[in-house]
C-alpha cells in the first residue's frame, strides 16, 4: 500500500477471486461475480488474487478480448476492495456482466459488485484464505 491507499482495516473481510477474473473487476469491466450460494455480506470487501489463476476457457478468452496478458497479473495478493451490493440468482442477462458464458450461470448466484478500488501496490497478507472469506490480517474471531 501507498500513502494515498487507505490504511489497513484488520476487521475487513477477503474475497480470494483467481486471476483474470480479479483485474476485470478492478477494471469495471466484471460486475457480477458467479457462485454456487448465494452470501448475506454486504458492504466493502478486500479483493485477494488467488495464487493459482483461472483454468476455465472463458477467462481466456475474455482476457485475449479485453488484452489482458494474465501471466503478468498479480497473485496471492490484496489488490484493492470492492462493494459487495447484492447477491440473486444468476439470470441470462448476467452474461456480459459476468464476462462468463451462458452455461456457467446456471443454477449459480450473481453477488452484484460496485465501486472497484485499486491500490497502488497490492498488499501481501499476514493469513492465507481458508474459504471463500477470510480474514487476511487477523485469525477468526480474534
Amino acid at each position: 500500500m501507498t500513502s494515498s491507499d487507505p490504511p489497513i482495516d484488520r476487521e475487513r473481510i477477503a474475497l480470494g477471486i483467481q486471476q483474470p477474473w480479479a483485474e476485470f473487476i478492478l477494471r469495471g469491466i466484471k460486475t457480477i461475480e458467479v457462485r454456487s450460494q448465494p452470501t448475506q455480506v454486504r458492504g466493502t470487501i478486500y479483493l485477494y488474487t488467488s495464487k493459482r489463476t483461472s483454468n476455465l476457457e472463458a477467462a481466456q478468452v475474455a482476457a485475449t478480448e479485453h488484452e489482458i496478458d494474465i501471466a503478468s497479473l498479480p497473485t496471492g495478493l490484496l489488490v484493492g476492495t470492492i462493494d459487495l451490493v447484492d447477491s440473486r440468482p444468476c439470470q441470462p442477462a448476467d452474461v456480459h456482466a459476468s464476462c462468463v458464458p451462458a452455461e456457467l450461470l446456471l443454477n449459480h448466484h450473481a453477488w452484484i459488485l460496485a465501486n472497484p478500488r485499486r491500490f497502488e501496490k497490492p498488499v501481501p497478507v499476514r493469513f492465507l484464505p481458508y474459504g471463500v472469506w477470510f480474514y487476511p490480517f487477523q485469525r477468526k474471531g480474534q
